[in-house]
């Protein structure tokens, strides 16, 4: 029998190897590893220890996918509950080139080394699911905890970045850094050690920078002037943001199940990129379509949240981004400066803002119209107050 498992190269996916072998009775291990933009020595190190453990190994590299998936979450000013959703978006993609790999093994099973408290169980096997796919589960079906794994790794000579005394859970790629578990799981505890993105604000520079976007249909398409393919935008401004120590979040997440979890996340580009496409947006938006279009983005982070990008509510609401954002065209300047991003300047050439109405100093509108306005604004609740009060 052959399975195929979604291979990170951490403690979770390496252990199933062997357990994949031992408790189940697989005869081949097939590991699939799916580079979205961690770091070049991550994938590196995935691939060497999947061909070392596995009995076969592929590396994907889906980079520009996931980074079309991630310019469609500006669009939608993707976040949930303050998590820019780095993780959530990847784990479909991911599951999708596994499957590709599955079929064409002729696997007999897919394997996944999630928990069964997390959320990626269910992001990774709705997909799995959706292709028909029989789902080993080691981690969740085992009951196992993370000090046996890293036991067990040691009698077994597994080589893995994991000890008892910093048993943090990492995930990384291009969009967001996450860091969870081990002495985090302990709300009160509180640490520097587990930022690597971010400069701390209070040694950051103490001059601000001036940075400025520009946007084509609501899609991040330069910074300051130079055109920029959507992988190397997306690292240049993790850069920049990450040296003024931008876009860190320590937060307490409410997970699928109903569970709590403490997450902290680093993303100096998503930061910035959707602070200033907001900003571009109330440029050019109008009020009620902006007021319509918070009511989707919160349905639509959910369901990446959620794992259920294949839902058909997911492509009706892309709809109604993607309509929104023709007219997102122009440019914003931020200020960043010890980890705050404060838009300071926008254009459009479909800008709603119109000086010549708007000035103190012009007679555009004539002032006296509003009054008729104003003496019916207002009028139910005078109407009531006055009832109450006889």
């Amino acid at each position: 029998m052959k399975v195929v498992l979604s291979y990170s190269g951490g403690l979770d996916t390496t252990v199933a190897i062997f357990l994949l072998k031992e408790r189940y009775g697989f005869d081949e291990v097939v590991t699939v590893t799916v580079d979205i933009g961690q770091p070049e020595e991550d994938v590196k190190r995935a691939e060497e220890r999947g061909k070392r453990y596995a009995d076969r190994h592929y590396t994907i590299d889906a980079k520009d996918e996931f980074v079309n998936a991630l310019f469609q979450l500006v669009k939608a000013n993707g976040e949930y509950e303050g998590y820019v959703l780095g993780t959530a978006l990847a784990r479909p993609i991911i599951a999708k080139k596994v499957v590709e790999i599955a079929e064409r093994e002729n696997a007999d099973a897919i394997a996944h080394g999630c928990t069964g408290k997390g959320n990626d169980q269910l992001r990774f096997e709705n997909v799995f699911y959706q292709y028909g796919f029989k789902i080993i589960a080691p981690m969740r079906e085992l009951n196992l905890t993370r000090d046996w794994e890293i036991r067990y790794a040691k009698e077994k000579g597994i080589d893995v970045p994991v000890t008892s005394e910093k048993p943090y859970s990492i995930d990384e790629n291009i969009w967001s850094r996450s860091v969870e578990g081990g002495k985090l799981e302990d709300p009160t505890f509180s640490t520097d050690e587990i930022w690597e993105w971010t400069r701390d604000p209070r040694n950051s520079p103490d001059e601000p920078e001036i940075v400025k976007i520009e946007f084509e249909r609501g899609i991040p398409i330069a910074i300051n002037g130079e055109r920029l393919g959507g992988v190397e935008l997306i690292r240049r401004l993790n850069e920049i943001g990450g040296r003024h120590g931008i876009g860190r979040n320590d937060m307490i997440e409410d997970r699928v199940l109903g569970l709590k979890s403490r997450e902290c996340y680093e993303h100096p580009s998503a930061t910035i990129l959707i602070t200033a496409h907001r900003d571009l947006e109330r440029l050019v938006l109008s009020r009620r379509e902006l007021k319509f279009k918070r009511f989707v983005e919160e349905e639509w982070a959910e369901l990446v949240y959620y794992g259920l990008t294949n839902d058909p509510l997911f492509d009706a609401l892309n709809a109604f981004i993607d309509k929104t954002q023709e007219r997102v065209c122009g440019w914003v300047k931020l200020k960043l400066f010890k980890g705050n991003v404060m838009p300071i300047a926008r254009f459009s050439e479909f800008s709603l803002y119109k000086p010549e109405l708007t000035s103190f100093d012009t007679t555009a509108i004539d002032q006296r119209f509003a009054e008729g306005f104003s003496r019916f604004h207002g009028l139910q609740g005078r109407i009531y107050r006055k009832l109450m009060k006889d």
